[in-house]
């Protein structure tokens, strides 16, 4: 039996979320019992009613897997999860998310992680950062990276170049340096739709408030939370994926689009710099709008390059890794 504590709810939209649905769907396709605790309260900074589901997630029977964004919720547990040798799964350390309090959180983080005896991390540079910065033992660390499904290859807007941003809005994914970067280029045939989530909803309402005061808001479409056939649709008719990230563990998301044969803009923020390979995108520093700006200017005007870029995107989505057999790496990396 495997018991998985998560914030809840579990159905979110985030790439996060998305990873331990398809791990748990996995797990039981491969006959395991998986039970999934939603836990309550604010994550990942935990106020008392985290605690308190924190405090019922530990009194569940089977192995015990805790995500990481709700980890911090079992600081005062720490020697009961040592005891039970239960395992964190880490997407990134939440010490890392932009627009929290980050000394707070890595206080929390620098005591619970190195104690923890198993640590899963979703990706290579994930599990470098929690042994140099965390002072994690990289033996007690397996990395299981997010997979992707065979999927169709993006037909585009057919007119114009037709961006497509995909990320919760949190100041994190950096849809504000996006913004600003576009708004250098409205000599140029561009439309942007930002895919995610409002999960701050006072960064949510600023974005809307910049895009007015940029004067691009014609152009932008926050299209929310979408899943399933529709963000599907978004995806095929996109002609370039955009993501201005501050930090990604991963960058499922870029996966995603490279799945589709998506060339991309992005950031050097993280491992979304190793999931995408330069011949499909460009780059810029992470929060350097002027730089993305003149990154993104020659992809949206020369159609012939986007063709190219689409060309290497296609090429290394061959070679992502697959869903189908992440359920059993995981298994095998549990105690």
């Amino acid at each position: 039996m495997i018991a998985l504590a998560v914030p809840a709810p579990f159905d979110a939209i985030s790439g996060g979320y998305l990873y331990d649905r398809r791990i748990v769907a996995g797990l039981r396709a491969l006959g395991q019992d998986v039970t999934v605790h939603e836990m309550a309260g604010r994550h990942p900074l935990p106020d008392a009613a985290a605690e308190t589901a924190a405090t019922a997630a530990l009194a569940a029977p089977g192995r015990l897997v805790i995500d990481g964004l709700g980890l911090p919720a079992f600081r005062a547990h720490l020697p009961a999860l040592v005891a039970r040798n239960a395992t964190a799964l880490i997407h990134h350390p939440t010490a890392l998310e932009t627009g929290l309090d980050r000394d707070a959180l890595r206080a929390i983080e620098t005591t619970m992680l190195p104690a923890m005896p198993r640590i899963i991390a979703t990706s290579r540079l994930t599990a470098e950062r929690l042994a140099a910065d965390f002072a994690v033992d990289p033996a007690r660390i397996t990395v299981v990276e997010p997979g992707t499904d065979p999927t169709p290859r993006a037909r585009g807007s057919g007119s114009g170049c037709h961006i497509i941003s995909v990320g919760t809005l949190v100041p994190r994914k950096g849809h504000d340096v996006l913004l600003r970067a576009l708004a250098r280029l409205v000599d140029l045939d561009w439309r942007l739709t930002i895919v995610g989530a409002p999960r701050d909803a006072a960064h949510a309402h600023g974005l809307v408030a910049l895009a007015e005061e940029l004067g691009i808001t014609q152009r932008v479409t926050f299209a929310g939370e979408l899943a399933g056939a529709a963000l599907d649709a978004a995806y095929d008719s996109a002609d370039l994926f955009a993501l201005a990230t501050h930090w990604e563990g991963y960058g499922m998301a870029a996966a995603e689009a490279l799945a589709r044969g998506l060339p991309c803009a992005i950031t050097s923020a993280g491992a979304i710099a190793d999931v995408v390979p330069k011949p499909a995108c460009v780059m810029a520093a992470p929060g350097d709008h002027n730089s993305l700006s003149r990154a993104m200017r020659r992809p949206i005007f020369d159609a012939a390059l986007r063709a190219e870029m689409a060309d290497a995107a296609w090429a290394a989505a061959q070679h992502l890794p697959r869903w189908e057999d992440r359920a059993a790496l995981f298994l095998k990396a549990l105690p």
